[in-house]
C-alpha cells in the first residue's frame, strides 16, 4: 500500500469521524428545540419523544469512541491528527451529557404538567434554551471549520446563560417564600434551569477542546462565570413586608 493511499484513507476516516460528531451534535440541538416546545405547552408526548431519542445519542457516542480507538490502534496518528482523534472522544462525551440534560428536562415536565407551574420562570428558561442552542450550533460550526475565533465567542457567551440562571434562581427563591404552595413546582423549575445552565457549560467545554485541536494547547485563562447562586441570599424580612 502506497504512502499516498494510506494518507488518503486516514483522511477519509477523519472525515467520517467528523461527520459522526456533527450528526450527534445536530441530534442534541434538535433535542433542545423539542424541549423548548415541550416546556412551552407542557407537552408530555414531546417530552416522551425526547427521552426515547436519548438512547440514539448514547449509542452514537459509543460508536464514535470505538471508531476513534480503532483509528489510534490501526493508524498510529501523531501530532495534530492524534490531538483531533482524542478530542473527538471528549467532544462526543460532552455532547452526550448535553443530551442527558435535555432528557432530564423532559422528565421534569411529567411532574410540572400536573401542577400550576411558575409561568414567569418558563420565559426565562426559554431564553436560556435559545442561547444554549445557538451555542451548540455555533460550536459545531467552529468544529467543522476549526475556527478558533468562533469557538472563543461561544466560550464567552456562557456568561449570558449564567446571568439568566442567577436571575431565575433568585426569583424562584423569593416566589417560594411568598407562596409556599409553589415550592414543588418551583423546585422542579430550578432543576430544569440548572440542566440548561450545565448544557451551556458543556458547549463551552467543546469550545475549549476546539482551541486545543487548533492551537495545540488548552486555554490559559480562567473561564468567565456569572453564576452567583452559590452565594445567593434572600432577605426573608423583605419578602414578608
Amino acid at each position: 500500500m502506497s504512502q499516498e493511499h494510506t494518507v488518503s484513507s486516514f483522511d477519509d476516516e477523519l472525515n467520517q469521524m467528523r461527520s459522526k460528531i456533527v450528526q450527534m451534535g445536530n441530534m442534541v440541538h434538535g433535542q433542545f428545540e423539542k424541549a423548548s416546545l415541550a416546556l412551552a405547552d407542557m407537552n408530555q408526548d414531546l417530552a416522551d419523544e425526547i427521552r426515547a431519542k436519548d438512547k440514539e445519542i448514547d449509542a452514537l457516542e459509543i460508536e464514535i469512541e470505538k471508531f476513534a480507538i480503532e483509528m489510534i490502534a490501526l493508524r498510529s496518528p501523531v501530532a495534530d491528527d492524534l490531538r483531533e482523534v482524542i478530542s473527538s472522544i471528549k467532544i462526543s462525551a460532552a455532547l452526550e451529557r448535553i443530551g442527558d440534560y435535555a432528557k432530564n428536562l423532559a422528565k421534569r415536565l411529567t411532574v410540572l404538567s400536573n401542577s400550576n407551574g411558575v409561568p414567569s420562570s418558563t420565559t426565562l428558561i426559554q431564553q436560556m434554551i435559545i442561547i444554549v442552542n445557538t451555542m451548540i450550533n455555533d460550536v459545531l460550526d467552529a468544529y467543522v471549520t476549526l475556527d478558533t475565533d468562533k469557538a472563543i465567542d461561544v466560550w464567552n457567551r456562557d456568561q449570558e446563560v449564567d446571568s439568566l440562571y442567577d436571575s431565575l434562581f433568585r426569583e424562584l427563591l423569593t416566589y417560594m417564600m411568598e407562596k409556599p404552595q409553589t415550592i414543588s413546582a418551583a423546585t422542579h423549575m430550578l432543576f430544569i434551569a440548572k440542566n440548561v445552565e450545565r448544557a451551556g457549560d458543556h458547549a463551552t467545554n467543546i469550545a475549549e477542546i476546539i482551541h486545543y485541536i487548533t492551537e495545540g494547547e488548552m486555554l490559559d485563562v480562567k473561564r468567565p462565570k456569572k453564576d452567583a447562586t452559590s452565594y445567593a441570599d434572600v432577605d426573608y424580612d423583605d419578602v414578608k413586608s
